[in-house]
């Protein structure tokens, strides 16, 4: 960190390997992880999914429901995608707390994310982190 107060560019930067950038907020239904453990807010959530802009989905093949490989060099994750056009292009969201028995690989969304404590005091980092995506095969 800078001496000074100043701006500190302290995010995982997205590069030509990792062109997205990936949020991981709540769903509007799981306040906390207690509420996945409900089926009817899991019924309501219905599953992971990951919400990609519809410019990003043709560019990639992709259409609702398809599976696709999210990842970078924590790991990687396989979820079912959704276009959606309420995001920029080049941003990706995963909504929920989701536990990882509800992914398709049975591994979940921390597989990408960072755990580090964020500068200058700690703090999550889970709207920072930088991913590639791709088609899996198969959807529904």
């Amino acid at each position: 960190m800078p001496a000074l107060p100043d701006h500190l560019d302290n995010i995982d930067v997205a590069t030509a390997d990792h062109p997205f950038r990936l949020v991981t907020a709540p769903a509007r239904r799981f306040l906390n992880s207690s509420f996945t453990e409900t089926q009817t807010s899991r019924d309501k959530e219905g599953r992971p999914t990951v919400m990609v802009h519809p410019d990003d989905c043709r560019d990639l093949g992709l259409d609702d429901g398809d599976l696709v490989r999210i990842g970078n060099r924590r790991g990687d994750i396989v979820v079912h995608a959704k276009a959606f056009d309420g995001l920029q292009q080049g941003v990706i969201v995963v909504e929920g707390i989701w536990p990882n028995k509800a992914f398709v690989e049975g591994v979940g969304i921390n597989a990408v994310t960072g755990s580090d404590p964020a500068p200058p005091a700690g703090g999550a980092v889970f709207h920072d982190t930088a991913v590639w995506l791709r088609a899996e095969g198969g959807g529904t």
